[in-house]
């Protein structure tokens, strides 16, 4: 086999020949402590650091040893489009800020929150970030650890706790009343089944307002599958609605998919507003009307919030912002 002429990687052990020091000189110099090192000695460290290009691993270290520069982040289902663009707005604050960032996955089907809770709090994070919905037991568990924790993407606040998120029903209510102005009349809510959604309430509030009756409601499962599923029930109905809200991008899109499968075109016979704003809902056909979440200041915000011992415990709400795509009936230019 030919050899391989990549470079290989400069260790803590060269720069500590390079130096003439011991490995855990080096480690003290890098990581200030626990133990001091003379003046001389630390200049030969750094100096070795510079010549050959040493890079330490920061994200290695803080899963071996834990550290206080690392925030833990549990996220229910970082498959979905908007807990992907949700961990990289996340994990883009937390470097600006100088700390790595862990991900841990949640979806509750292999190991226990609660457990994954005691884990990251086992590694001595500086600060959690909760992407999920918390039971009172596990809320009880992350109040009883002590670190600095922060709920994002809640409906509202969280007793003891940080939070951060958007006025869910106030995005609904918007994409509603867009809805209405192009004149559609029977308005369906597919959504959250498993508790009462803001996005739910805003929908009602709009139809009150319009003094129109609330349209079919289906609860599905935040999935594509859960939005597939859901349009065929719509589409089993007696009377088809002609617009509906879907609770997430990603349940919209399992919608447009089954719609099209069964010859019901979007928006002529049925249009579509759906909330998040994630990037894939500008790349399906027609493009997702969408309540945007505001993804890049959440995270900052969260970040923040674990920056500052001294941030007052209360729940940070931000406005949607409606992009108006094809999927509603509009024709936007861009």
């Amino acid at each position: 086999m030919p050899a391989d002429h990549r470079p290989r990687s400069i260790t803590r052990a060269d720069v500590a020949r390079y130096a003439g020091v011991s490995t855990a000189v080096v480690s003290y110099v890098l990581n200030d402590g626990p133990k001091t090192v003379a003046p001389l000695t630390r200049e030969r460290v750094l100096d070795a650091v510079r010549v050959l290009g040493y890079r330490p691993n920061a994200a290695a270290r803080a899963l071996s040893k834990g550290s206080s520069d690392m925030f833990g982040l549990l996220v229910y289902d970082n498959r979905s489009p908007f807990f992907a663009e949700l961990c990289h707005a996340l994990d883009q604050a937390a470097d600006e800020a100088g700390r790595s960032l862990l991900i841990v996955n949640s979806d509750r089907t292999q190991t226990a929150t609660s457990e994954q809770i005691r884990d990251l709090a086992s590694r001595q994070i500086g600060g959690l970030i909760i992407a999920d919905v918390l039971t009172a037991g596990e809320q009880s568990l992350v109040e009883s650890l002590g670190i600095r924790t922060v709920i994002i993407g809640q409906f509202g606040e969280t007793d003891g706790l940080h939070s951060v998120g958007v006025d869910f029903a106030r995005g609904a209510r918007e994409a509603v009343e867009h809805l209405i102005q192009h004149g559609y009349r029977n308005i369906a809510f597919v959504g959250s089944a498993a508790r009462y959604d803001e996005r739910e309430r805003g929908w009602r509030e709009a139809l009150s307002a319009a003094q129109l009756p609330p349209g079919a409601l289906v609860h599905a499962p935040f999935s594509y599958r859960g939005g597939y599923d859901a349009a065929l029930q719509l589409l089993r109905r007696p009377t088809r609605p002609r617009a509906v809200l879907a609770a997430s991008d990603q349940i919209a899109i399992g919608m447009l998919a089954a719609f099209g499968a069964h010859g019901v075109r979007v928006p002529d016979d049925i249009a579509i507003a759906s909330f998040d704003g994630t990037v894939v809902a500008d790349f399906v056909w027609p493009r997702l009307t969408t309540a945007v979440q505001p993804m890049e200041r959440m995270a900052r915000t969260a970040v923040q919030l674990l920056m500052d011992p001294d941030a007052v415990r209360e729940h940070r709400a931000y406005p949607t912002r409606l992009r108006i795509r094809e999927s509603c009936g509009c024709t936007p230019s861009t």
